[in-house]
């Protein structure tokens, strides 16, 4: 069969689906960058959302969290982590100074 792909054996079906392999991004909205193995070496490693599977859990797989302290009123006290970007926009005549800060417990795409 010319062009199809196969995975592990010879003379066998390629399989309809391979994995799980970690996500390292998010190219885009519909966009992904895996890690793949050495053995797939010769295909790309940005899949479309339509092309991925969904999660099966597995309670051996453990993720590491921290824990958060809540108040009464389930609000938390938010932390900064890192001052992103540093801008002065003019506002008629006046200099107003803009600072983009990535907070603890947010993503850099969150960043205010």
């Amino acid at each position: 069969m010319k062009g199809v792909l196969r995975f592990e054996k010879k003379e066998k079906l390629s399989p309809h689906f391979v994995g799980p392999f970690k996500i390292l991004e998010q190219i885009g909205f519909v966009a992904y960058r895996l890690t793949l193995p050495p053995s797939l070496s010769t295909v790309h490693d940005v899949f479309h959302v339509s092309m991925l599977r969904k999660y099966v859990t597995d309670p051996s797989h453990v993720v590491d969290y921290k824990l958060l302290e809540m108040d009464e009123n389930l609000s938390y006290a938010e932390q900064p982590v890192e001052i992103l970007a540093r801008e002065v926009k003019m506002l008629r005549n006046r200099e107003i100074p803009l600072v983009k800060v990535l907070w603890q417990n947010h993503k850099v795409e969150a960043a205010t």
